[in-house]
């Protein structure tokens, strides 16, 4: 004789709760990466800062060795 193919009801649940969770936890990570960063933390560093504080951080030497900021016009041109 052939064996039951029937699914128990443990694998079922298995099989539905699976892909529900991982499109809630895409959906998740979607809302997370479309958020706009928050004003208190926007507003107290400036674009440019955080640049330069990155890069000097990533740099051993420091920020003496690190390109100046560009002018308003540089950045036009640019």
């Amino acid at each position: 004789m052939y064996p039951n193919t029937a699914l128990s009801a443990w694998q079922l649940a298995v099989m539905a709760v699976v892909p529900v969770t991982a499109l809630a936890v895409w959906l998740i990570a979607i809302f997370l990466a479309a958020r706009e960063p928050r004003r208190d933390r926007a507003a107290a560093v400036s674009p440019g800062e955080t640049a330069r504080t990155t890069v000097a951080s990533m740099t051993r030497a420091g920020a003496d060795e690190l390109e100046p900021p560009r002018q308003a016009a540089d950045q036009q041109a640019a």
